[in-house]
């Protein structure tokens, strides 16, 4: 047998081959750790920063920093840094949902369509900015829609901590609107009493009840604002857990449901009951008083069917529940 039939012996082809392979390999685990540090800079320079806009800014910079020479090769760098910072949360909805959103807007046909490809890529990293800067613009947009709703003497329920409920309710605040709110205490995590603390700020009559009195306090209550983790297709909403109980409540009392979201929590996702939600559990403590026979289920969120929301506030504008198909269809058209 030959040396160069031997299946020990490499050409220096092979060679070469195999050398530019381990270094493309190198160069995408590099590129991975970097993206996913810019996610959690991002995150940590802004304490109000969104998860998803902190992955889009990061996405972004994967475009600038590229050394791709073909849109192949670009498009699958892209897809690579999305899906290590889904890694980071795997059930984190709007982050899986922001970056589906980025990628589908900026690798569209018509955002490629140039003479080079430097030409093409300035284009997607323009598209990028431009995605980014709509997004994070996308709070004071749904604060501007929101605040019409609230009204003087208002009594307002909202249940965990959003941030772009916040922007609502410091809009009206601005206005010099008179209203108060009633926060749930927001367990296991405390969301409420972070809530509270930031009404108190802003000088706003804050009540804080316990989660389960959500029901009791409805007939006084004028009504309720609460965010969302994703907005599902059939214009229903994945939210902290307690959403649901508290739209049944408001339901039977006739409050209106107001839900605040930014459209990149438009998710692809059609569930038809609460099985169907990514599992995500909190850590709760009941004490020592628990019998340790006992089994603990304290899933982080739930799903609130469309019927029980009265309209969306969003930076796409105020919808129903019925006009959020058609708005996903556009934004991922």
């Amino acid at each position: 047998m030959r040396a160069d039939q031997s299946p020990f012996f490499m050409s220096p082809n092979a060679s070469t081959n195999s050398e530019a392979m381990v270094t493309q390999s190198l160069q995408r685990s590099s590129d991975v750790d970097a993206v996913v540090r810019e996610f959690h800079e991002a995150l940590a320079r802004s304490s109000d920063m969104a998860v998803a806009v902190a992955a889009i800014q990061a996405l972004t910079t994967v475009i600038k920093n590229s050394t791709s020479t073909t849109m192949m090769g670009l498009e699958r760098e892209l897809k690579d840094a999305a899906a290590s910072l889904q890694n980071c949360n795997p059930t984190a909805i709007s982050l899986k949902a922001g970056c589906e959103l980025f990628l589908r807007y900026t690798t569209r046909t018509s955002a490629i369509e140039a003479d080079t490809f430097a030409a093409a890529k300035k284009r997607l990293i323009e598209r990028g900015q431009h995605f980014a800067e709509t997004s994070k613009r996308a709070r004071a947009t749904i604060a501007e829609l929101g605040e019409r709703f609230i009204r003087k003497g208002s009594t307002v329920l909202v249940h965990g901590h959003s941030r772009v409920a916040i922007a609502i309710l410091r809009k009206a605040a601005a206005a010099g609107k008179q209203f108060s709110v009633i926060v749930t205490e927001g367990r296991p995590d405390e969301t409420g009493l972070t809530m509270a603390r930031v009404l108190d700020e802003m000088r706003v009559p804050t009540t804080v009840i316990l989660d389960c009195a959500a029901g009791y306090v409805m007939e006084r209550v004028d009504l309720a604002l609460v965010g969302a983790e994703a907005v599902v297709e059939n214009g229903g909403v994945i939210n902290k857990l307690g959403t649901y109980t508290i739209a049944l409540a408001a339901k039977e009392h006739n409050v209106p449901v107001y839900v605040a979201a930014e459209s990149y929590k438009f998710a692809r996702l059609f569930p038809l009951n609460q099985r169907d939600l990514p599992l995500e559990r909190k850590q709760l403590d009941f004490g020592p008083l628990l019998p340790t026979s006992a089994a603990i289920d304290n899933p982080s969120r739930d799903y609130t069917p469309p019927q029980y929301i009265t309209l969306l506030f969003t930076d796409l504008g105020v919808l129903t529940p019925a006009a959020v198909s058609d708005e996903l269809i556009q934004l991922y058209v």
